[in-house]
């Protein structure tokens, strides 16, 4: 098969990339080409790159020629510049439906955010449900995948955690009450995927992602911490706090150190889908537990953060590779 995936060099999108390829699938990964995270996923086996956002639908049309599927897995969770939500995850997911159409694809995934849904005051969530309505109405097959955490080697959530505690002595919770989150191996967010893509499994379904084991914050976060080696101080905060955090490291860091997206996120939970849906069936349900084995496998080159993770020492260009600062790998 050939298989189109929007976001390619992305987290999520570079290792389902590698799943197919490693299948022998043909893709065509379809980014901005400014995640220079991974650069050996420019040179995948059967991939081609197409260094296009997702606002030119002549330009999707052309890219989604002569494919089977489309992964659809671009978006932000924060807005900077141009680069909106109603931009990215709405109009861009509306253009990537219509190129998709367009090319005579047959099959569309959406990875989408566990509790993205209508009216609730956040434009993330909201542009993300909208964008989940855009893929469901499309007229063609779809899955929608609505996840939580994603972790993995070259993730956001383990790279930041790791660098935090190298830096800092303290680690702030979001909020007085810790809420349950159950995170998901990357690698098994993407067998789930593939099972959809290639054998259209879960056919107009929308399905929720959830790792098999479910931990608090704390915990999450002080397992990371005993693999890290480090024993930071850890104490709740109140919301408010988190949210002018985040608005102050929005301002300051080219990718922030949590965003205000991430605090509503964080501050709800991340174990139930919102609204309900539905779960995989068990012989594609999430297996892999967040053991300190599989954290181990999942971390960067230990050290702290630099001056070049502040907006004003970042340098932009494509020969550098800089940290990514995020607290969450979010969808």
């Amino acid at each position: 098969m050939k298989i189109a995936i929007t976001g390619g060099t992305g987290f999520v999108g570079r290792n389902i990339a590698r799943a197919l390829a490693a299948d022998g699938h043909e893709t065509v990964l379809i980014a901005r080409g400014r995640d220079h995270t991974d650069p050996a996923i420019r040179s995948l086996p059967r991939s081609s790159l197409v260094p296009i956002g997702t606002d030119d639908l002549d330009k999707l049309a052309a890219a989604c020629a002569g494919c089977d599927a489309v992964a659809h897995c671009a978006g932000i969770n924060r807005e900077t510049g141009e680069q909106t939500y109603q931009r990215v995850h709405i109009e861009g997911t509306r253009n990537v439906v219509q190129a998709a159409r367009r090319a005579g694809v047959r099959k569309i995934i959406l990875i989408s955010f566990l509790r993205a849904r209508p009216d609730c005051g956040s434009g993330y969530h909201e542009s993300k449900f909208a964008a989940e309505e855009i893929v469901r109405d499309s007229g063609l097959d779809y899955t929608v995948f609505k996840c939580g955490v994603i972790y993995g080697k070259g993730d956001h959530m383990l790279d930041h955690l790791s660098h935090a505690f190298h830096t800092f002595p303290l680690f702030a919770f979001v909020g007085f009450k810790d809420k349950p989150i159950r995170p998901n191996a990357v690698e098994d967010v993407v067998r789930i995927v593939k099972a959809s893509l290639v054998d259209g499994t879960l056919s107009r379904q929308t399905v929720a992602v959830l790792g098999p084991e479910t931990l608090t914050l704390r915990q999450a976060v002080l397992r990371v911490a005993h693999v890290v080696g480090k024993r930071p101080l850890a104490f709740p905060m109140p919301v408010w706090f988190h949210y002018l955090l985040g608005w102050f490291v929005e301002k300051i860091m080219p990718v922030p150190l949590v965003s205000t997206a991430q605090v509503r996120m964080l501050s709800e939970g991340l174990a139930e889908p919102c609204p309900p849906c539905n779960a995989p069936p068990s012989e594609l349900a999430p297996k892999i537990p967040f053991t300190e084995e599989q954290i181990r496998k999942g971390l960067p080159p230990a050290g702290p953060f630099t001056l070049r993770d502040i907006r004003c020492c970042h340098r932009n260009d494509k020969h550098h590779s800089h940290r990514t600062i995020v607290f969450l790998e979010m969808p």
